[in-house]
């Protein structure tokens, strides 16, 4: 074991869109295996993530510093330095902060790493499926309502 800074991290463990959302990967670079921890910073006027839900993944989100607004089950409500909340898994769940301030909205997030986990993305009716280490992405409305498991099915 290793004590490391989260000021001092290596470039593998951070993440960074064009915007300047950044994700800093502290679980991934301290070893971690069950659970993820990261250090979510969002400028104004930006998403921390497209707003979705998992059905296996369980998260904790805590607010370090400024203030944004949390869309939570097509709920809005503003959050600040010191909110935080649970999000149980496999119960539908979406979520997705903005931030509506004017300074870097800082959020502490942590959940559980799932072999197995699919993400809806209800604005866009989008899969993410994660199995066997493969994402895979499909649309809701792409569903196949002939296909059956039946093994004997007439034909």
């Amino acid at each position: 074991m290793e004590i490391k800074n989260a000021k001092q991290l290596p470039e593998e463990f951070i993440w960074q869109d064009t915007v300047g959302l950044i994700t800093k990967s502290l679980g991934a670079a301290g070893g971690s295996q069950k659970i993820y921890v990261n250090i979510d910073y969002v400028p104004p006027k930006a998403y921390s993530t497209k707003y979705h839900s998992h059905s296996q993944q369980e998260e904790f989100f805590m607010i370090l510093s400024g203030t944004g607004t949390l869309r939570l089950q097509d709920k809005k409500c503003s959050v600040r330095q010191g909110d935080f909340f649970a999000k149980p898994s496999a119960q539908n769940i979406a979520h997705t902060f903005y931030n509506s301030g004017n300074e870097v909205l800082v959020i502490l997030d942590v959940g559980t790493n799932e072999k197995e986990d699919t993400c809806y993305y209800p604005d866009e009716d989008v899969y993410m499926q994660k199995s066997n280490e493969q994402r895979r992405v499909f649309r809701g409305s792409n569903d196949d309502l002939s296909w059956t498991s039946e093994p004997n099915q007439a034909k």
